[in-house]
């Protein structure tokens, strides 16, 4: 029998969106390779969930099945395959188009639920997917690049989209058998090895920061990773992947409010016509769950 959630789960993904749209501006306060900043995002998120998960949830790791611990490692293969490819299409394509192309992830995990999870999809659910999806589009519209690296960088975002999906879904599959500080402590140890075998294998830098990139790689790790993924991770226990799917493209909307008062960035007929679009798909997705 599925128990009851001690909160919210909407309100956990309202929560889950601010703060994982606070990476957007992390990012920018960080003087340091993006690549970096994702492999110090996962890495001081483990090493911080590590005396928690020794606390409250060694005993369940210790008795993970074989079958359970390989999918929460391919989970975290797939969360750092998500960070790698999307960051890398920045150095191809447009942001704009790495933005709209990634998070296209809504309909990869509409297509891929019946495959990998027993949820069911409803009309309301695809409808608030397309309907989002375009709102994304309509923001990215204006600034799309052309071109054969441009394309390249395309296709990276595309597969950081699947990549996400994938990611989702087996959380979807493992979060009702994993405690939350299991799960995450594996999913985020094994993106955060990963993603610094490419760090240093590519030599990227690692050292010499100013005290705001370390402050803001802190902040990082702990308030979009362990706050905003982790809820993200959380809420997937009580609602299906396409609804937290279409919840990640809240992110864009309030990332570009928290620009706005931030750093003064100007707001667009676009951003505000596609952001609530999104709006409106991550309102009918949820009003989906419930029917």
């Amino acid at each position: 029998m599925k128990t009851k959630p001690p909160v919210s789960p909407y309100l956990a993904l309202f929560l889950g969106i601010f703060a994982v749209s606070t990476g957007a501006i992390f990012v920018r306060l960080a003087d340091a390779p993006a690549l970096t900043v994702a492999a110090y995002r996962t890495g001081l998120a483990t090493l911080i969930l590590l005396p928690l998960a020794w606390w409250k949830a060694r005993d369940e790791l210790r008795r993970l099945t074989r079958g359970d611990l390989r999918l929460a490692l391919l989970s975290g293969f797939f969360l750092a395959l998500h960070f790698a490819t999307w960051i890398s299409s920045l150095d191809y394509t447009s942001v704009a188009s790495s933005v709209v192309l990634v998070n296209t992830n809504p309909i990869w995990v509409g297509l891929l639920t019946p495959f990998i999870s027993r949820d069911r999809i409803t009309r309301l659910t695809a409808l608030g997917i397309v309907i989002s999806v375009v709102g994304g589009v309509i923001i990215g519209a204006g600034d799309f690049a052309i071109g054969g690296q441009a394309l390249w960088g395309d296709i990276l975002a595309i597969f950081g989209s699947i990549s996400a999906a994938l990611y989702l879904l087996i959380g979807r599959n493992l979060r009702p058998k994993l405690s939350l500080v299991a799960y995450v402590t594996v999913v985020y140890g094994t993106a955060a090895v990963l993603l610094w075998m490419v760090v240093l294998g590519m030599g990227l830098p690692i050292t010499g920061f100013s005290t705001q990139t370390w402050a803001a790689l802190l902040g990082i790790a702990v308030v979009p990773q362990i706050l905003g993924h982790s809820t993200y991770n959380w809420a997937l226990r009580w609602v299906t992947a396409s609804l937290v799917a279409v919840s990640l493209l809240g992110e864009p909307v309030m990332a570009t409010i928290m620009a706005y008062f931030l750093f003064g960035e100007g707001l667009t007929w676009a951003k505000i016509v596609g952001g609530g679009l999104i709006l409106l798909g991550i309102y009918l997705a949820a009003r989906g769950e419930e029917t």
